[in-house]
């Protein structure tokens, strides 16, 4: 099991994006909920964010492409609007134990 981070170190209605050996991931937190994605635009495969650990649309009601503006639902990655609408994120395994964030 990895441990990415605490969940006092996301804000609520932010994300953070993480480089590990598995992949490049990010973690959005919206309501006090967390939700987990690979960081991989459905429509050609690349990340998400222009700056660093901005997956979310100006709202922040949406986790957003910055390269298609394509726009997805953060309870579930569905796509919504843009180029890969009707497709999906890549959602990864994770639980939270002891307020800690863990891929499993």
């Amino acid at each position: 099991m990895v441990e990415l981070c605490s969940i006092e170190e996301i804000e609520d209605n932010s994300s953070k994006g993480f480089q590990l050996e598995q992949g490049a991931l990010f973690v959005v937190k919206k309501y006090d909920q967390v939700y987990v994605y690979s960081n991989s635009c459905p429509h050609i495969g690349i990340p998400l964010e222009f700056q660093p650990d901005e997956f979310l649309d100006q709202d922040k009601e949406y986790i957003m492409c910055a390269n298609h503006g394509a726009l997805f639902e953060i309870e579930n990655g569905n796509c919504v609007a843009g180029p890969c609408a009707g497709q999906s994120l890549k959602a990864i395994p994770f639980e939270v134990r002891d307020n800690k964030i863990y891929l499993l």
